[in-house]
């Protein structure tokens, strides 16, 4: 297994998604939360099983969904991938990662 770090603004991300949902209820926030982690560590297991992003078309930048969530990343080396954003599926989807 490949191991994970997080980038600063995927950390930001996954806080702003937890602020946000806590706001109408904190255990629900916390079911989101998990699952995205639980989709990111899936990545770090097989890591070439997401799709390419297609906004990116790079082999490196890859996502899994985890509705209506994008935890997208990129493949360093053999050993790491990085988690590079935490994008909401109906959101305009950034520019520059």
């Amino acid at each position: 297994m490949r191991s994970v770090f997080w980038t600063r603004r995927a950390r930001h991300d996954l806080a702003a998604i937890r602020d946000f949902i806590s706001k109408d209820s904190a255990h629900y926030a916390e079911v989101v939360i998990s699952g995205v982690i639980a989709a990111a560590d899936q990545a770090a297991q097989f890591p070439e099983s997401g799709g390419m992003v297609p906004e990116y078309e790079n082999p490196a930048i890859r996502e899994v969904i985890r509705p209506p969530y994008r935890i997208v990343y990129r493949l360093i080396g053999a050993d790491t991938i990085h988690i590079l954003t935490i994008h909401h599926g109906a959101r305009r989807f950034p520019s520059e990662l």
